[in-house]
């Protein structure tokens, strides 16, 4: 499951590029880096759904299912942590983020907005 990461950052970018919204891909894939490895590091299973969906013009959600049904959280990690800050990197590129509790688990999910990038057309 961990190789699926890589994965998921492509199935973002290429989501966001089609549809011109490029310029917020940094963080969205970011955030789906985190998304994803929380799943893999905490989830229960080998299986992890990613999702990326237009929910407007300019608005994008990311979110990764597992089969765990416990929540994310925001945790102070100590000066020397070497991890505990997923959620707070998620919380800072994210215009909002949330989980959804599912029958057999959790999908967690960030939301980006954006502007079009507006691609030069050729002149003939």
């Amino acid at each position: 499951m961990a190789r699926s990461v890589p994965h998921a950052r492509r199935l973002v970018r290429s989501a966001l590029d089609a549809w011109s919204l490029a310029g917020i891909a940094e963080d969205a894939t970011l955030a789906v880096s985190e998304l994803a490895a929380n799943a893999v590091r905490h989830g229960s299973g080998r299986r992890m759904v990613v999702r990326v969906t237009r929910v407007g013009p300019n608005r994008v959600r990311i979110a990764v299912s597992d089969r765990s049904k416990k929540p994310p959280y925001l945790v102070t990690p100590s000066e020397n942590a070497s991890t505990g800050r997923g959620m707070h990197l998620i919380e800072a590129v994210s215009d909002r983020w949330g989980t959804d509790l599912l029958p057999w688990g959790k999908r967690v999910w960030s939301e980006h907005v954006g502007e079009p990038v507006v691609r030069a057309t050729r002149a003939d």
